[in-house]
């Protein structure tokens, strides 16, 4: 086999990104240091950014902050430090990594991190959520307000679900002008809203790229270059500006043939986040098969909108209510998890499914056993089942993983040989 094109695209959105997110943290510092502005704790799932930028508040996302630390290998030292203070360890490692960063004094760039004026429970989904936030609260001492989010029960969310959201999000309101001390710009949120559903279209139609074959990004390792603008920035012009660019070297990319690698050989759907403490690692035994993802459950843990959500600023309150309930896989029963893979088969023309279990997020993992014999036994695709972590470098085999991605890969190569031959 010829060695395979390097993966990674090295273009102007991708120095972009890193720009961004620096300066996302470089204000997070400043805000620890002067202050000002109040930062506010929240999760990505279903967030509420768009009230958060109608009052000038800086989001931190302790998700972000554990996946930074894995990514830059420094998560070990801040789960052992939970885990000595009591945390089990088949608990939440991003969890326990986040509050033994907190305990250690560590951050994903060395920077200060301010302390919350207010711990946003945005609770969609993850019953962990709850008393991980209820922890931060008591470490820190800041107050801490639950939005509590009915589950996706039914194909779409009932009256009564909508309105009980939308009154919490109006109590957040109060409570936002107490931190800020400044009145409810409606048009601000209004704007904000606009600014959302902008971003969205233009992160939808990158999203519909990678059905071109061959694809011009990777929707799983590539897709996370564009997650960290998207949680934070999604409320601005400075996120419409970064997406319009991401979309136009995407699109130049399409119209000049370019793919991921020199010969895109497989098409493939993941179900799950990557294990980040070995993020390359992983990455290179995708790339060692020129198995390009073009579809990832992952990219849409904040929002599906390539299947047509959007915020609507005629009716902010209720749009981003319809966010918080609907539009995420997490807050999503497993049959709904199910369609939406296999619609990512069907459309994204994929070849196989990898399902990447997580030891320490069993809410999350728990059933893709069963995942995998519907997908292999009932629609009869070709389904790899492979497990590590997403935050503890501890629950990762190299050695087992890579055989195992080896062997299902050759059993596509022969799959598709014999296809050929068919044909013939």
């Amino acid at each position: 086999m010829a060695p395979a094109q390097k993966s990674e695209y090295r273009g102007y959105v991708h120095q972009m990104q890193k720009t961004l997110m620096v300066n996302w943290y470089e204000r997070l510092g400043e805000s620890a240091l002067k202050g000002w502005p109040p930062a506010v704790c929240l999760m990505v799932s279903g967030n509420c950014i768009e009230l958060l930028q109608a009052f000038d508040v800086l989001p931190i996302y302790p998700e972000v902050n554990a996946l930074q630390l894995a990514i830059r290998h420094q998560s070990l030292e801040p789960i052992v430090a939970a885990e000595e203070i009591g945390y089990a360890s088949d608990n939440c490692a991003y969890v326990k990594a986040d509050i033994g960063a907190y305990l250690k004094g560590i951050t994903p760039t060395g920077n200060k991190m301010p302390t919350a004026a207010l711990i946003l429970c945005n609770f969609v989904g993850c019953n962990t959520y709850l008393k991980w936030f209820e922890h931060v609260s008591a470490f820190t001492g800041a107050p801490m307000y639950v939005l509590d989010v009915p589950f996706l029960r039914y194909d779409k969310p009932t009256a009564d679900d909508i309105t009980y959201v939308v009154k919490q999000l109006k109590e957040l309101v109060g409570l936002l002008e107490g931190i800020t001390h400044t009145k409810f710009d409606y048009d601000r949120f209004k704007q904000a809203v606009q600014y959302s559903a902008e971003v969205e279209s233009l992160w939808s139609e990158i999203k519909h790229l990678s059905k071109h074959s061959p694809s011009p990004f990777d929707a799983y390792f590539d897709a996370i270059t564009l997650m960290g603008p998207l949680y934070v920035y999604r409320a601005s012009s400075v996120g419409v500006d970064f997406f319009r660019a991401a979309l136009q070297e995407l699109k130049e990319r399409v119209a000049n043939g370019q793919g991921v690698y020199d010969e895109e050989r497989f098409r493939i759907v993941v179900e799950g986040p990557p294990p980040y403490p070995h993020f390359k690692t992983f990455r290179d035994m995708f790339a060692k098969w020129r198995a390009c993802t073009v579809a990832s459950t992952y990219s849409t843990v904040g929002g599906l909108w390539e299947f047509g959500f959007r915020h609507d600023p005629e009716n902010p309150f209720e749009s981003v209510a319809l966010h918080m309930i609907e539009n995420n896989v997490t807050n999503r029963n497993y049959l709904q998890r199910y369609a939406q893979i296999e619609r990512y088969a069907d459309e994204w023309k994929a070849d196989g499914v990898i399902i990447h279990f997580v030891k320490s997020c069993r809410l999350f993992s728990a059933g893709q056993g069963d995942m995998r014999d519907y997908f292999t036994k009932v629609l009869k695709r070709p389904t790899l089942y492979i497990e590590s972590d997403l935050e503890d470098p501890r629950y990762f085999s190299e050695a087992q993983i890579r055989n195992r991605m080896d062997a299902f890969f050759e059993s596509l190569e022969h799959q598709k040989t014999m296809a050929n031959v068919a044909g013939e």
